[in-house]
């Protein structure tokens, strides 16, 4: 019986020095979980056996655990490097079409040659669908899918909005209103311009010109360009129309005698809406843009202080046509491609799923585990967010052995094999005594 005891601590101890050795080789592994070796003591009686002299019967080994906490980060230079701070697992296919999911903490992705992201052994990364504001349209791993980057450009923008805010000096010489012409200097006192987009992407020079009303001590009219073509005030809820003699129709600005802007009485709107771009008259588009765009020019806000004349904002929300430039994951897994004319698409959230019972998942290899009946089933969700860990863009999950520990223990591994295996010397010199008495 001594012999079989010993034995069995022999196959203990060398189970022991492999789940060691296997941490020790995979020490540089992306997102390895190092194992430890769990034993329980063997001990067999029947109905008259008396266990108070029963010795036991050897060790076996219980199970071989994972051990599932947090490895370090490495931070590196790829975006798709993604790394999970807390608990979670990245979800990955291994085709567009399937379901058979697989479960890894390893964010070591890449593009293949159809700009899927991928995994080093070609898993496709699952992504929940999502809206065009960036939330999610769902979540659960039925509706998950493998997500592309595009390659297509960015889709132009046609600019429906220009705002602007701007102090208008209070010294400026008063001109006479009916005697503005764009193409004269002289006959405005300043003017300022920014770019707008069609709908095509092409851009055009929208400009505005402020002429300091001569009949009227705190009055201004802004008269409005595009491409060089005059471009008349179209709105009859516009602010008060102002008609220089060249037929070229503005909008007239008020101030009160503090130089704080007062915007028209209601019904009347403070916004100047534009003529469309391309009706007869404007003119401005005739390359096969869509001719009824139409600006509307918002003031915020604008002074007549005794100041020079400042433009202080000036914006519009037109796009052009934009190619891709980046693809940036944030902390809730909102995978975005960025485009050089400054839009951002969202494209999907990279899924991941928690389980009840991170030990009992079955490991398949590649740093990959499957759902099993001992783990439950995976509980989807988003990162950071609930119970879900934060993704790290740019990082990896190191292996979350320690080195120093695994030396340690192979050393004590080491040590209980030798003591067994005298255990098993002795045994066996002391039946071969037995066997020389005569």
């Amino acid at each position: 019986m001594s012999f079989n005891i010993a034995l069995s601590g022999i196959a203990a101890s060398k189970k022991d020095l492999d789940v060691t050795a296997n941490n020790i080789a995979n020490v540089n592994t992306i997102g390895f979980k190092e194992s430890r070796a769990e034993f329980a003591d063997v001990y067999a009686s029947s109905l008259f056996t008396n266990s108070k002299t029963k010795a036991g019967d050897g060790a076996t080994t219980a199970q071989v655990a994972q051990q599932f906490h947090q490895g370090s980060l490495s931070f590196t230079n790829n975006a798709l490097d993604l790394a999970i701070t807390g608990p979670g697992f990245f979800v990955t296919s291994d085709g567009l079409d399937s379901k058979d999911l697989t479960f890894t903490r390893a964010g070591a992705f890449k593009l293949n040659n159809e700009n899927f992201i991928v995994d080093s052994k070609g898993n496709y990364l699952q992504t929940y669908p999502v809206n065009t504001d960036g939330t999610s349209a769902a979540i659960n791993l039925t509706s998950t899918n493998g997500i592309q980057i595009p390659e297509t450009a960015g889709v132009p923008v046609m600019s429906s909005e220009v705002t602007m805010s701007a102090n208008l000096p209070a010294n400026a010489t008063a001109k006479d209103l009916s005697l503005f012409d764009h193409t004269d200097p002289t006959t405005y006192n300043h003017s300022t311009s920014i770019t707008i987009y069609d709908s095509l992407g092409e851009s055009h020079v929208q400009t505005s010109y402020f002429v300091k009303d001569v009949s009227a001590p705190n009055q201004w009219a802004q008269f409005t360009a595009v491409d060089g073509i005059k471009v008349d005030v179209a709105s009859a809820a516009s602010p008060t129309a102002a008609t220089a003699g060249t037929g070229h129709v503005g909008a007239l600005i008020n101030f009160d005698t503090s130089g704080i802007y007062q915007p028209p009485a209601a019904p009347a709107s403070p916004d100047i809406v534009l003529e469309a771009l391309g009706t007869p008259g404007a003119g401005v588009y005739p390359t096969g843009a869509d001719g009824t765009q139409a600006v509307t020019i918002k003031l915020d806000e604008p002074t007549q202080f005794s100041s020079g004349f400042e433009v202080t904002s000036l914006e519009q929300n037109g796009l052009t046509v934009g190619r891709l430039t980046g693809v940036e994951i944030g902390p809730d897994g909102l995978v975005k491609a960025t485009y050089s004319n400054g839009s951002a698409e969202p494209l999907g959230r990279v899924a991941m799923a928690r389980f009840r019972n991170e030990q009992g998942l079955t490991q398949i290899g590649n740093t990959s585990w499957k759902a099993s009946q001992d783990s439950g089933e995976p509980l989807p969700g988003e990162g950071d967010s609930g119970t879900f860990g934060t993704i790290n863009s740019a990082a990896l999950e190191q292996a979350n052995v320690d080195l120093t520990t695994e030396l340690v223990d192979l050393i004590t591994a080491q040590r209980n094999f030798q003591a067994n295996s005298r255990a098993l010397e002795v045994n066996q010199t002391l039946s071969q005594t037995i066997l020389q008495i005569r």
